[in-house]
Parts: C-alpha cells; sequence; structure tokens
C-alpha cells in the first residue's frame, strides 16, 4: 500500500502537476509491532536488542519492477531479536525528514523472543500497481 502523501504525489508527477521529490535512498524497512493506514503511521518496534528504530532501520532494495510488480533483492536480517510481534513494514527512504513511501501487514506475524533472528528473505516483500 502507498502511504496517502506519496501516492498523491506519484499521482500527480505522472500527470504532469507536481514534481516529484526525490526519494533518498537508502530505503529503510521498519518492523511494525501495530499496522498504520495510508495516513496514520504504524507503531515501530523500538529500539532494543538488535534492532535500530527510525533511520537506522534495516536497509531494503528492491528489483526493478515488471508487470507492474517488484520485490525485494535484499533480505532483511535483524539479530538478537527483543521479544516482539511484528506484523507488518513501512518502507522510508532516507532524506533528512524521512519519508514514509509504502507500508503494509505481514501474511502472517512474526512472534519472535529474546535474541531470536528475524527474518524476511528475498522476494518475501512485494509492491504492486493495481488497476
Amino acid at each position: 500500500m502507498l502511504d496517502q502523501t506519496f501516492g498523491n504525489q506519484l499521482l500527480d508527477a505522472s500527470l504532469g502537476s507536481h514534481v516529484l521529490p526525490a526519494v533518498v535512498l537508502p530505503v529503510h524497512c521498519r518492523l511494525m509491532v501495530v499496522n498504520g493506514t495510508a495516513t496514520v503511521n504504524g507503531t515501530e518496534l523500538p529500539t532494543g536488542g538488535g534492532y535500530t528504530a527510525g533511520p537506522g532501520a534495516p536497509l531494503v532494495s528492491f528489483a526493478d519492477s515488471a508487470g507492474k510488480a517488484t520485490a525485494n533483492n535484499t533480505a532483511v536480517i535483524v539479530a538478537n531479536m527483543p521479544p516482539s510481534t511484528i506484523v507488518g513494514v513501512e518502507l522510508w527512504d532516507s532524506s533528512g525528514t524521512p519519508r514514509r513511501l509504502h507500508l503494509g501487514p505481514l501474511d502472517v506475524s512474526k512472534v519472535c523472543n529474546g535474541g531470536d533472528t528475524f527474518e524476511l528473505n528475498i522476494g518475501e516483500l512485494d509492491a504492486a500497481l493495481t488497476s
């Protein structure tokens, strides 16, 4: 799902009424303990164990899209997780004031015990345009 502000910017830019602000790389994959909506940020896992919240969240990159879809081409791995249940992710850029770009729930929540390793393998995060 697109963040609503970012989605509006994409639509306006595609129709020539707005210049799309650059997405500043790298993109961070923030782990959510409560999912947000298109207009409201979720609740991120706080810094603890091996996880660093906010601009220190794990990096992720994506393959070029084909057929209106793409998937991550790097794994997201966090060792030494704090006890938590991860229910979704949000993708944020690295601009001076980071911008939320995409968000979505995991297909299945991942329960982590203290010290576990959390991993989203290559291809497990996907983004698609629907029409």
